[in-house]
């Protein structure tokens, strides 16, 4: 899979789609972020753009087992970006733009940001664990929030659906 990311055209009187960007992972919050953002999306006109990040595995001493593990994990996470893409479409009507990156996390999400004007909130969901709201919220609404390049939205990760659709 490719990234498929929509350029904005160099006409300054095409207005510029405003994109919710999400980080697809693992975690439980994932779905209270993608409902936010999909519903945000849908009623301003906006879009949704959803990153996958391949951190990238140390196991230099078996280059084609790593090369393997390698296809694999981006394969599974084409995978969830497509059934998750799909879910957007469902509440917004528009297809959002996928990404699959490899790398550290943060320094994906400003370099994509960077790359894609269009792009211009990040989405996150907080962690509802006592650990705190999770690594992803903690480094990015902490230590980098002073250089983000755009607002960062915190949604609490213990919203259900009907409040999330009440907030937005």
């Amino acid at each position: 899979m490719t990234e498929t990311g929509e350029s904005q055209a160099a006409d300054s009187s095409v207005p510029a789609e405003r994109f919710f960007l999400v980080v697809v992972d693992a975690s439980k919050e994932l779905r209270v972020a993608l409902r936010f953002a999909a519903q945000r999306a849908r009623k301003t006109g906006g879009r949704v753009a959803l990153l996958s990040v391949l951190e990238p595995a140390d196991f230099q001493h078996w280059m084609a087992v790593e090369e393997k593990m390698r296809e694999e994990r981006r394969e599974e996470a084409e995978r969830l970006l497509e059934k998750l893409g799909a879910e957007v479409t469902e509440i917004t009507g528009d297809m959002p733009s996928l990404y699959v990156r490899e790398g550290k996390v943060s320094d994906e999400i400003l370099g994509l940001i960077k790359e894609e004007p269009n792009i211009s909130i990040l989405v996150l969901g907080a962690g509802t664990d006592k650990k705190g709201p999770g690594p992803l919220v903690s480094s990015l609404a902490g230590k980098l929030s002073g250089e983000f390049p755009v607002p960062i939205t915190v949604v609490p990760g213990t919203l259900s659906d009907a409040q999330i659709d009440a907030l937005t």
